[in-house]
Order: C-alpha cells, then structure tokens, then sequence
C-alpha cells in the first residue's frame, strides 16, 4: 500500500491507545510510517503494537529525546490543550492532531465526502438519524467519528462506502487544521468540558471548525454546506456570517427546515414540502425534532429526496440511554437519559415531563448548575443526588428550589443505584416521572454514561 501525503517513513508519535489511537497507530503502519506510542500504563494493546512494529513509551509524557525525532503527533481527546504533552509539542512547533484529522489527511481522491455533526448535545442522534436517512436514500454509509469505527479505517476502505455521517467532538475538532467535511452542522452550544478547553471562548471557537469548507479562509467559501440551529442564540449569528452556502433549521420560526403545524417541513425548493409528522420522530421531546431536522437539512443539501428523509427518520432506531423509557411501576414512569451528561441536555430532557422526581450528580466538568434548576424547579417533585459533585447540585437547589424534598446518596459501590431508584420511587406518585437526567458525567462511579443507565434501568427492573 503506498502511503498517501508521504507518510512512509515519517516519524509519527501516536499519544493515547483508546480505541481511535490504537486505529491511529495500526493504519500508520499500514501506511509506512515509523510508529511510537504514548501511553500512561501497559496492556494488551501495547502488546500488539508493539508486535507490530511500533516502539513504546509508557507515562504521562515522553521520554527525554523522543520528541527531537518525531516529525507529527497523533493525540487521543484525552490530552488537553494544556496537558504537558501538548505543550512540549507547541514549544518545538510539531503538527499535533487528532484521529480524525489524520483519516481525512489519508483520504485518496475517491474517498467519499463527510457530512459531519457536532454540538454540546445531541450529536449522537442526530448523526445516527442521518446515517438512516442516507440509508433510506440507497446510499452506502456509516456513522462514525466519536461513535461507531474509527474513520481512519474507513480512509483506507473509501471504496466501501458513498458518503459518511461523522460525528465529531469538540476536543477532536480543537486538534484539527485541514479537516473541512464537505457538509457540516452545529447543533446548539452550552457550557461544557470547561475543565478540557479552560474557556466558553475556547470550546465554542473548537465548535466553528465544522464549518470550516463553508467558511472563507477554508478551502474557499462555497465549496462547503453549513447548518446551524435558528434557535440557538449562539449558533444562528455566527451562522449568518459564513460566507458559503448555508442553511438553517428551527423548531420554533419558519426556516429551510422547521416544523410547521406539526410536520418537518423542507423551504429548500421551489415550495415547502411536508416531509413526516413530528410525533413520528423518536425519541420524543422538541430537542430530537431538531435532531431531524439538522439530519435531514445535511441529507438533502447532498441530494436526498424527501422521501428517504421520511423513510430514514419513521423508520430510525433510538440509541440507548437517551430519554429511553425502562418501566412503569405502581403508576409512576422510569425514563433513562443517562446520556443527558451536562446541563443543557438534562433541561432538554426535563422540561419533556410536568411532574419529576430528579436523579442527578456526577462530574460536572466545571460547569454551574444554578441556571438549570431555577429553569426547572416548577416541575421538581423530588430530586435524589449521587455522584462526586452532587453538592454543587444540592447548593443549586437549595437556592433555586428550597421546598423540594432531596435525598442524598453517599455510597459509590455497586449498590448506590439500587438504593437511589428506591429513594426515587418513595418520592414519586401515580402520574410523576422518575427521571435519570444526570447533567453530569459519570465515570466518578461508572464506567460510561451507558453503565449508569443500564445500572438505574435493572435497579427500576428491581423494584417490588
């Protein structure tokens, strides 16, 4: 295999062996390329790494020396902008990015175009809606990027594929510089991963990057599609100022996508065409109606008809832990949205219910929690805390909802959750919603936000 923009032979330091770094480091072998490897500890994948021809470095940063040789550096999410190693690497100006910018450094000219999401909240959704949509459309597609495999494999395999649905995070788009996708939405922006980007500033700028073809100073201004959230008071105006071509969607105003009248309703053409009913999208809630329509803005602009976008969105399959329902018990309904890990996507979840009893606390990642109780404290009937920083919760509650009962969980074994859904339960009444809407992370007590949920989803199964 001959390696594309001259890897062969260059020195590449891939940083972090999760599951992107360890597909860095293999398709750069592949590729020719001379292969060290970071990581904080050793295990099964060094192993094989090492068998397959990488040398290996084990600690936090590399070892004296190491960097005089490397000519670029691969770096997994988990090296902030001011981890050690990112700055060893600014201060002798080596290239450092992520996974996902080495596929699209990879790609041949028959590689297939991305059509890329990103957003505080549902980008997950969203890019899975779009991959169904594409389906329906005939089309040979994946959801990949921060979900499903990674796109460096896929750089490799173009001919698999006629067009991808990318997913992106904010810190993969922080370690980027080329990456353009061909089509590109921003789905809202709220305060999240303060503890990895230090600022607002500095995440919502990371976020702008999904507009980079559609931008000037890209690879010219037209070449890419932008979408962006009508709604959203920080996405519509810096929307309004790409210079490409751009469109907008919007639950709440008409727009080139929106919904009207209880349709998803498309402006792009001559005249608005009615594309499905808004009460056929899952999962429900305003929120996910705005994940359709993102999806189906980024279909179309590429070609899909309405019809594959009808197709692809009646017949999608929610992701798990996303305001999934568990049970209804003694009349009182459990909804998992685990994945409702800050904030803005726990308010998206909560104000789908009139009467809920709370279930929240985790880590969460630097980001205040006032604003969100205050919004909500109308509908709380009862909230139950876990998690390392459920005292911020409760300090939140205590000024914005001082009449709520709470409930305070300490333990972090592997019986909190049980006893968490008992407390819950003891809280709620006939027609109340016992909602796991963390606003938090998770990984101060389990191993994913979809550990938690599948955690509070046997705790309910468990119930008399």
């Amino acid at each position: 295999m001959s390696a594309p923009r001259g890897y062969a032979g260059r020195h590449i330091l891939v940083a972090g062996t999760g599951v992107a770094g360890r597909a860095a480091a293999e398709v750069l072998l592949r590729v020719g390329a001379r292969v060290s490897v970071l990581d904080r500890r050793d295990g099964p994948a060094l192993a094989e790494l090492r068998a397959a021809g990488a040398d290996v470095a084990i600690g936090d940063s590399p070892p004296p020396g190491l960097l005089d040789t490397v000519d670029e550096v691969v770096v997994s999410p988990g090296f902030a902008p001011d981890s050690p190693l990112a700055r060893a690497c600014a201060a002798v100006g080596l290239p450092t990015y992520s996974e996902p910018e080495l596929a699209w450094r990879l790609r041949g000219p028959d590689a297939p175009p991305w059509l890329a999401i990103t957003g505080t909240n549902g980008k997950t959704t969203a890019t899975t809606m779009l991959a169904a949509i594409l389906r329906a459309a005939g089309l040979r597609t994946a959801a990949l990027g921060n979900i499903g495999e990674p796109l460096v494999f896929a750089a490799l395999g173009a001919a698999t594929y006629d067009v991808l649905a990318v997913e992106l995070s904010s810190q993969q788009l922080h370690w980027s510089s080329t990456l353009a996708p061909e089509g590109g939405a921003l789905l809202n922006l709220a305060d999240d991963h303060l503890e990895w980007h230090g600022t607002v500033e500095a995440y919502a700028e990371s976020k702008l990057a999904i507009w980079r073809s559609a931008r000037s100073g890209g690879d010219g201004p037209g070449r890419g599609i932008a979408v962006g959230n009508l709604d959203d008071p920080w996405v519509a105006p810096r929307l309004a100022r790409v210079s490409g071509r751009r469109l907008g969607f919007s639950v709440r105003a008409t727009a080139d996508l929106s919904l009207r009248d209880g349709w998803l309703v498309a402006m792009i053409g001559p005249s608005p065409e009615e594309i499905v009913e808004a009460d056929r999208i899952r999962p429900a809630g305003l929120h996910n109606v705005a994940n359709a329509l993102a999806a189906a803005a980024l279909a179309m602009a590429y070609g899909a008809p309405a019809s594959a976008v009808r197709d692809g969105l009646a017949g999608y399959t929610p992701e798990p832990h996303r305001n999934a329902f568990v049970a209804t018990v003694d009349g009182v309904a459990y909804v998992d949205d685990s994945k409702a890990t800050n904030p803005h996507a726990a308010h998206a979840s909560l104000v789908a219910y009139p009467r809920v009893v709370w279930v929240a606390g985790g880590q969460l990642k630097g980001v205040d929690v006032g604003d969100l109780v205050a919004s909500v404290a109308d509908r709380l009937v009862g909230v139950v805390l876990l998690g390392v920083d459920r005292a911020e919760v409760a300090t939140a509650l205590a000024r914005h909802a001082p009449n709520v009962p709470t409930i305070d969980v300490s333990r972090t074994d592997d019986g909190a959750m049980a006893e968490v859904v008992r407390a819950a339960s003891g809280l709620a009444r006939p027609g109340d919603t016992v909602l796991l809407a963390p606003a938090a992370a998770s990984k101060d007590m389990f191993v994913s936000y979809s550990h938690r949920g599948d955690a509070f989803a046997k705790a309910v199964q468990s119930l008399p």
